[in-house]
């Protein structure tokens, strides 16, 4: 699970990058301090596994994690080869999905490229880049399946038409993930790599000032609210000084001042677990005294594609699942006493694992 960091340079990507893991990601008042891109490996918070952890006392804990990639930022003409142009392209290919930061704040000493703090001009720039990146392999696509076409094969023709309509979109400077078609259209269209096609959420980064006031009367941060609403994206305001001072904490400290500021989690929890729900991802939990661990699944896995999470060996072998639901764990106080009070399901081959299932798998090999 990878998230690129993107935005126009000088928009806070870094410092956000180095709050969320704990790195040391460049972070300097000039385009392109960042060229290669960063990673960091950053937990899914999850306040289940603390309890776990209460009741089993376990000698290792594992969360769910997601990889973060700092990516340098993008300039008008990229897909041009303006800026690092074709390589910062290349890298948000290789991502599953978008962060894109967006300077909300304004700072006389901190530069901003186009020279005036504009979020829906910023956020239309980088779109349109990715745009016109696309619209070239969209044109290859469509060439490619009318070549195929030629032997008389109607699929390859009416897929040259889909990629038409999508080249047209395209070309009015619209991402592709809002492109309207349906299902299955929806599945060819994944099938090539489009850099618009990934979903999106927009990191609105305030100024500490703002970030305290009412975001709603922050024309700011409306214009990137509004852009996400059009689009079905989401927006999770961050104030990226703060998230830094956070980083830099101790736990008790860090949760002191979050209530301080009125908070319940920081900016890059709500980063992070927004993310792991914008790809449609779950935890299911196993538990006991040599681990408690969250694995990531994708909504709608089965029980046997879930064990060959943990061991090929378990899916291969798999005989059933004995699952408990984690509110159902923690209402009883004890794995047993759920077990005598009759709580405990058996689930086969077919059983669609849900969020928090705490489950043991039983297997043969």
């Amino acid at each position: 699970m990878k998230l690129g960091i993107v935005g126009l340079p000088n928009v806070g990507k870094s410092t956000i990058f180095n709050a969320l893991t704990g790195g040391s990601a460049g972070a300097a008042n000039y385009p392109f301090c960042t060229i290669e891109p960063n990673v960091g490996i950053v937990p899914v918070p999850d306040p289940r596994l603390d309890k776990l952890c209460e009741m089993y006392s376990p000698d290792k804990v594992t969360p769910a994690v997601i990889e973060f990639v700092d990516i340098a930022g993008l300039v008008k003409g990229a897909s041009q080869g303006e800026g690092l142009g074709n390589k910062f392209l290349s890298h948000i290919r290789e991502v599953d999905a978008i962060i894109h930061v967006v300077r909300c704040f304004n700072d006389g000493e901190i530069v901003h490229v186009s020279g005036e703090i504009g979020p829906a001009r910023d956020i239309e720039t980088i779109n349109l880049e990715l745009v016109l990146s696309d619209i070239d392999l969209v044109e290859r696509r469509i060439d490619r399946c009318k070549k195929a076409a030629k032997g008389g094969d109607k699929k390859p023709l009416a897929e040259a038409a889909l990629f038409e309509r999508l080249n047209e979109w395209l070309g009015e400077g619209k991402s592709a993930r809002n492109f309207p078609c349906t299902e299955e259209e929806k599945e060819l269209i994944a099938d090539c790599p489009l850099l618009s096609n990934k979903p999106v959420i927009y990191v609105a980064n305030l100024s500490e000032a703002d970030f305290a006031g009412d975001l709603n009367e922050n024309p700011l941060y409306r214009q990137v609210l509004e852009i996400a609403e059009a689009e079905g994206s989401r927006v999770v305001p961050i104030c990226g000084k703060i998230e830094e001072e956070l980083s830099q904490m101790e736990p008790e400290d860090r949760q002191m001042f979050l209530e301080e500021l009125g908070l319940h989690q920081s900016g890059l929890d709500r980063l992070v677990t927004a993310g792991y729900d914008l790809l449609g991802l779950i935890s299911f939990l196993t538990a006991g005294k040599p681990e408690v661990r969250a694995w990531t699944i994708t909504k709608g896995t089965k029980a046997p594609q879930a064990a060959g999470k943990i061991h090929s060996d378990f899916e291969r072998g798999f005989i059933r699942a004995e699952v408990v639901p984690y509110e159902t764990l923690i209402e009883c106080g004890s794995l047993q006493a759920a077990k005598e009070k009759g709580l405990i399901r058996s689930e086969g081959k077919e059983y669609v694992m849900q969020d928090g299932d705490v489950v043991l798998f039983r297997f043969n090999v």
